[in-house]
């Protein structure tokens, strides 16, 4: 019985050249995916903008928040279908955590979908907790859904 090695994986800046990779997912994922504009206005605003790779260089996951003044927002952050419930997104968020405590922020905020359970499972477990609703923030099927809104305090 061999062991097999896998590296973990790596976080690093989100380039121009990985918009087909982050589109991809982000229509994998999302019911009203971001544009490819929208990626390339917070790369060259200077958003923090990074991508989950692995040793392959194959982009399981990304996130982009931007900084102001002593807050810090996700704006988005999404793990390929195939690669979650992997600890990725945990992985990813820790580090915009790290990000934002670097630049000394206060807190980060985000907002998820009412019906995406696991993520906000997710935030909850890493010190995120529910501050508001955004009624009709999110667009579904049929409607809009709300977004529950959620800080972690540093």
């Amino acid at each position: 019985m061999s062991a097999q090695f896998q590296e973990a994986p790596r976080i690093r800046q989100m380039l121009l050249t990985d918009l087909d990779a982050v589109i991809a997912i982000e229509r994998e994922v999302f019911l009203c995916p971001w544009t490819p504009g929208n990626f390339c206005d917070s790369i060259n605003s200077g958003y923090y903008c990074y991508v989950l790779e692995d040793s392959v260089n194959y982009i399981s996951g990304y996130g982009v928040m931007t900084i102001a003044l002593d807050e810090a927002h996700i704006l988005t952050l999404s793990i390929a279908v195939g690669s979650q419930r992997k600890g990725c997104g945990k992985i990813l968020l820790q580090h915009f955590i790290h990000v934002a405590s670097k630049h000394h922020m206060r807190s980060i905020f985000l907002e998820v979908r009412t019906s995406n359970l696991d993520a906000a499972r997710l935030y909850e477990r890493l010190g995120f907790r529910r501050i508001g609703v955004r009624k009709e923030y999110y667009p579904a099927m049929s409607r809009r859904e709300d977004a529950v809104v959620m800080e972690l305090i540093l």
